[in-house]
């Protein structure tokens, strides 16, 4: 009964502290504060079994039927973010009061249409943590709802899977009972539709008691998700979520966040992209291809690690054939649109300014959430990427299509000229696989191309999603005449700033003259010679080389040559005592060349001491190291036994927290001797030696920073320490 009753107390506290107030991305104070009580005595353990079958989650990209918005903080984004997603989805509104919802809509020149409201209680606007997870049930293709145990104390947020599954009735299966009790969050969280998985691993952070073999079980009877990639956490993004710094814009797809080069999170991201790349392939079995976007300075030009923002353009929403995209007022969003625009052509690609709510941590991504669409049509289909050499019976395009009520017709949609449309082609069954080829041709071009399915329910779909408007396109070459030349490269894989040689060779052609192309961010980038020539890049990644002669004669090999990064070196950071660190305390890597700013940061009543790096002291605090070698950084702190701590009585200070000014007062007996104020880490601040009044002093904070400081008053019977918080 006392357990029951506390429960009740936790429930009640949580739910009139936060409400529907302002509450950020990450854990207020307070919520840090009772997490550690909230899921020890989880007030919705309501868990379900897992489907009968593996389920498949659907990708983000795929096709949707809605999205679900929050109504409370950030209402003129959230109008935006409707105003533009109602033309291709519905929009679900959860709100406590529609009409007034619907008048700030009208106002904004938006109406009703294609928008539907649902009345529930909530506590915050990040309903991408905490909303529905869309999955299909094996052999019917049922839509579903998944929800797992949100990882904020905020007990409203937590109900809303169950009422939009209980709105739309949709079944919802809940991982939020042991043993398949997971906390999870859908801002870490991504996939590629054919069961892999990604996020941080902040997943097995939250999930202590769990293994990593029990999550990836339970994320696979859910949700039908293995593998299960997870990546290490960034050292600037506090809320650990990926949808802050990378995306898949479609199956072989990653759009990745890139800092200038040494930068803030930029090191760590660079190292868990080559984990992917090194480790796993896409459902096809090749390459991930990777489109790189700023992650762009504030207007001062700073990065998170110089302490702003963490501003990101990859907290994008796709929509059908929309991609809703956070700016933030800054000379880098044209860029960052076009990115996206030449990464995903056929979609609508639509800025929103997000630079009010990023400061929470968040962005368009973050208070979204699709719901995935009804009657799916799958198809999976490895696209010709680039260029093909002539195939005289032409090129095949192959793609395993399904439905749960089958497949009427599968049709193949190529041209060689998008303006004088398209030819079409019946795709035949072949071995589990729709198959038909596009004709080969005796000259070269692009060609381009779109397969279109129809169900039994007459449902049409096509690959890509947004064809025609978007659109498959390869390089075709002629019919194959033997150019009689080829070139060669003293070495297929090398490091950034590394020499590789060029050599043109002449089996029986008449050279007259010659046109290289060394690919991207090659030095040189262009010649004119017949060479050899010797080249080096400036960035890492897949290069492709060109290289026509006579003008008309043109050999492309695509991907020819690898470029990896420098060697990485192991950071070991760790403290002794107590105290915390920036970056955070762990292991990292870091190429060779790159530097890393160390700050150690005392708790209270404790001070730092030294850094101890590869043996050696320094005093400095912070620290920055030049990477040459690995690193072992440990940061000591030492109590701060300087001061005794005595009675208290008859000494007040006021206000607390404190503004622009401290009243510190005294009692004439008390025989103040000096008053002391430290910062957090026992630098003195200001000292006071004399008094003007007998009983009460002033403290001018204006140009005292935000944060924790001491007061110590040396009296004649000791000292009596105060701590007080400036905002």
């Amino acid at each position: 009964m006392l357990r029951i009753l506390s429960l009740f107390m936790l429930i009640l506290i949580v739910s009139n502290s936060f409400g529907q107030g302002n509450l950020p991305k990450g854990m207020t104070e307070y919520e840090k504060s009772i997490w550690e009580d909230y899921i020890k005595n989880y007030p919705f353990d309501r868990g379900t079994n897992p489907p009968d079958q593996t389920p498949r989650t659907p990708a983000e990209f795929e096709e949707n039927q809605g999205v679900i918005v929050t109504w409370t903080q950030y209402t003129s984004n959230l109008r935006e973010i409707v105003r533009h997603a109602k033309e291709s989805v519905k929009v679900y509104i959860v709100c406590s009061n529609p009409s007034s919802v619907t008048s700030y809509l009208s106002q904004g020149g938006i109406d009703t249409n294609n928008i539907e409201f649902v009345v529930a209680d909530y506590n915050s606007v990040w309903v991408r943590d905490y909303g529905p997870q869309s999955i299909y049930l094996h052999g019917t293709n049922e839509l579903a709802f998944v929800d797992w145990v949100y990882n904020r104390p905020r007990p409203k947020d937590d109900t809303i899977p169950i009422i939009m599954g209980n709105y739309l009735n949709v079944p919802v299966y809940q991982m939020t009972a042991t043993p398949n009790r997971l906390t999870a969050t859908g801002g870490n969280f991504m996939n590629d539709g054919f069961g892999k998985g990604f996020s941080s691993k902040l997943i097995l952070t939250e999930n202590s008691s769990l293994t990593e073999a029990q999550i990836d079980t339970i994320k696979k009877r859910y949700m039908g998700i293995s593998p299960y990639v997870k990546m290490t956490v960034l050292p600037y993004d506090g809320i650990h979520h990926i949808d802050m710094h990378m995306k898949l814009i479609d199956e072989e797809t990653l759009l990745v966040g890139q800092y200038p080069q040494g930068v803030s999170d930029g090191p760590q991201i660079e190292a868990n992209i080559n984990y992917i790349l090194n480790n796993y392939q896409t459902s096809y079995g090749r390459p991930y291809r990777v489109v790189r976007i700023p992650m762009p300075p504030d207007e001062n030009g700073k990065y998170p690690s110089q302490g702003s923002h963490y501003l990101t353009y990859t907290n994008a929403t796709i929509l059908n054939n929309l991609v809703l995209v956070p700016i933030y007022g800054l000379s880098t969003d044209n860029e960052a649109l076009n990115i996206y625009r030449e990464a995903m052509p056929g979609y609508k690609v639509v800025g929103i300014n997000m630079r009010n709510v990023i400061p929470a941590s968040g962005a368009i991504h973050c208070i979204t959430r699709e719901i995935a669409a009804n009657d799916p049509i799958f198809i999976a289909h490895a696209p010709i990427r680039d260029t093909m050499n002539y195939i005289p019976g032409g090129y095949l395009i192959s793609a395993n299509i399904s439905s749960a009520t089958g497949i009427q017709s599968v049709t193949l949609c190529w041209s060689a000229d998008t303006t004088l449309g398209f030819d079409e082609i019946a795709m035949e069954y072949v071995n589990n696989n729709y198959e038909a080829y596009i004709p080969s041709s005796n000259v070269d071009g692009d060609l381009f191309y779109y397969i279109k399915a129809v169900n039994n329910n007459n449902k049409t779909i096509n690959k890509p999603l947004v064809a025609p408007a978007g659109l498959y396109r390869f390089h075709a070459y002629g019919s194959g005449e033997d150019y009689n030349f080829d070139f060669s490269t003293s070495a297929l894989t090398a490091f950034v700033d590394e020499d590789i040689t060029f050599t043109f060779e002449n089996n029986g052609v008449e050279a007259n003259s010659f046109a290289w192309n060394f690919g991207k961010d090659a030095y040189p980038q262009t010649s004119n010679s017949e060479g050899p020539h010797i080249v080096t890049y400036l960035t890492s990644g897949s290069k492709t080389i060109t290289l026509t002669v006579n003008g008309t004669m043109t050999i492309r090999k695509n991907n020819f040559v690898q470029i990896n990064d420098r060697p990485l070196h192991n950071i070991s950071i760790s403290v002794v005592g107590n105290g915390s660190v920036t970056p955070l305390q762990g292991n990292y890597q870091l190429p060779y060349g790159h530097s890393i700013k160390l700050t150690a940061n005392p708790d209270e009543n404790w001070k730092f001491s030294k850094w101890v790096v590869n043996n050696e002291e320094s005093s400095d605090n912070p620290i920055n190291i030049g990477i040459t070698q690995d690193i072992t950084a440990i940061a000591h702190f030492e109590w701060f036994n300087s001061i005794s701590k005595i009675n208290q009585k008859g000494i007040n200070i006021y206000p607390n927290p404190a503004n622009e000014s401290l009243f510190i007062e005294f009692n004439e007996t008390d025989n103040v001797n000096s008053i002391s104020i430290t910062d957090i880490s026992g630098n003195i601040v200001t000292n006071i030696n004399s008094f003007s009044e007998l009983n009460q002093i002033e403290i001018d904070l204006a140009n005292y920073t935000s944060g924790i400081y001491f007061v110590l008053i040396n009296t004649d019977n000791g000292v009596e320490v105060f701590k007080f918080v400036k905002i």
